[in-house]
């Protein structure tokens, strides 16, 4: 039962909330006539559905380890403009084994960053692509990630502008990575990242994307990335957020697989004070793969949550989920992944595992794996693991002559790197490498 202190408060989060999602949508741009009618009314119908809507608070129950309120205290306001970038420092981000490349600076894309292609694959922007098929956009765009009941993307489509868009046709392998690079450079500002990626049939890509601040400032990153992989095709997909450990990121990724697709997924999540990332994978046919990694490497007060969602609608499909997290100082760290297979997905092969190191005793890790099985012929397993270093496995290493601080550096390092070691860019998996050596090795005593 409710006390009426209780009913109060929780009505003052919910008018906070709504407050809140207002003063974003108060900065919408106009919508433009533009060359597609349909994205004029996509967006118009995203505007609406996000004034009908609120974001969520801890009473929600998908929301009730992840505190927004500090994200709510700030009006944060579109960028109306990119700032003059910093060019040598985002140059030092680019992967030199990419291809095509496209550079947006604080929700803008800029050109003279950018590498865009049109050969083998089309890495461009959301104009370029509504000339070359518009048809194909609107036959993807917002299809994928459903705005309907998501307030941050209902908000992310009805901004939505700046689109970074990339297209392999059938039977194209695209041999060189392709790297969004997502750049924060200025304090109190919002983005509205949107990826739009669609691998025809037996083509295959590997994308990066990437995010990072040139700021140690607070903004505001809401993202939404689709991804149409269709039949025979493959897609790695590589996200990292190494954002300013005061930002806020919120972010929606979905994967839809046709038959005998292929997906592989590395997720690592470093920076921003409050980051969340919905991922979900969704089976459109039979024999579809993925394997969907997640790292979560955090300290101080930092909160990072995952949620998962590998929906398996048909048969003979497989897939592996691996999410650890890494928590120093007072960090949180949420995981909840579903997985569900449906009636009828007979022959199912699910795994997943969620595991989770506590550096400090102020660490807290929040794990809730689930598996839903409707179907009577399957192979699933899951479960979850939270706890500090082995005393057996320190011990074992002091007396191979490491001190007890080398040897849980050592420990902590393999511990995070499992997931960092499967990343397909060799550049940026080394800086990963160096980043998890830096946040995991502490210091000898009078170091």
């Amino acid at each position: 039962m409710k006390t009426e202190a209780g009913m109060k408060t929780e009505a003052g989060m919910k008018t906070e909330a709504k407050t809140y999602l207002a003063s974003l949508l108060a900065a919408h741009p106009a919508l433009p006539g533009g060359p597609a009618a349909w994205l004029a009314r996509l967006r118009a119908a995203a505007l609406e559905r996000a004034n009908a809507l609120t974001v969520p608070t801890t009473r929600d129950e998908d929301w009730r380890f992840t505190d927004l309120s500090p994200l709510y205290k700030t009006a944060y306001e579109r960028a109306a403009a990119p700032a003059a970038p910093d060019r040598a420092a985002i140059e030092q981000r680019f992967l030199p084994e990419a291809g095509g490349r496209l550079v947006f600076v604080d929700g803008h894309y800029s050109a003279e960053l950018s590498t865009p292609q049109e050969g083998d694959a089309y890495v461009g922007t959301l104009a370029g692509a509504l000339r070359r098929d518009s048809a194909q956009l609107e036959a993807h765009l917002a299809r994928h990630v459903d705005f309907e009941a998501d307030p941050f993307a209902a908000v992310n489509t009805a901004f939505l502008q700046d689109c970074a868009v990339v297209h392999v046709p059938g039977g194209r392998k695209v041999e060189r990575p392709v790297q969004l690079l997502f750049v924060a450079t200025q304090a109190e500002r919002v983005a509205y990242p949107r990826v739009l990626a669609i691998v025809e049939r037996g083509a295959e890509l590997t994308l990066v994307e990437d995010y990072l601040s040139l700021t140690d400032a607070a903004y505001f990153v809401n993202g939404v990335t689709e991804l149409a992989i269709a039949e025979n095709a493959s897609l790695a997909h590589v996200r990292v957020q190494r954002e300013s450990d005061k930002a806020f990121h919120i972010a929606s990724s979905v994967a839809s697989l046709a038959r005998d697709a292929r997906y592989a997924a590395q997720s690592v999540s470093i920076g921003a004070r409050i980051s969340r990332l919905n991922h979900g994978i969704r089976q459109g046919g039979e024999g579809t793969d993925c394997l969907v990694d997640g790292l979560a490497l955090i300290a101080g007060r930092q909160l990072a949550d995952t949620h998962s969602f590998i929906d398996h609608a048909h048969p003979h499909g497989r897939s592996r989920q691996l999410h650890k997290c890494v928590v120093d100082g007072a960090g949180h760290a949420v995981f909840n992944g579903r997985i569900l297979v449906r009636k009828g997905a007979q022959l199912t092969d699910s795994a997943q595992s969620s595991r989770n190191l506590l550096l400090t005793g102020r660490a807290h890790v929040d794990t809730k794996p689930q598996l839903e099985i409707l179907a009577d012929d399957v192979k699933c397993a899951h479960g979850a693991t939270v706890g500090q270093l082995d005393p057996e496995h320190v011990f074992y290493l002091r007396s191979r002559g490491l001190s007890e601080v080398a040897a849980r550096n050592l420990l902590t390092y393999a511990f995070a790197a499992e997931v960092v070691d499967r990343i397909p860019v060799a550049s940026l998996r080394g800086w990963l490498e160096a980043q998890v050596v830096e946040r995991t090795h502490a210091k000898e005593p009078g170091g």
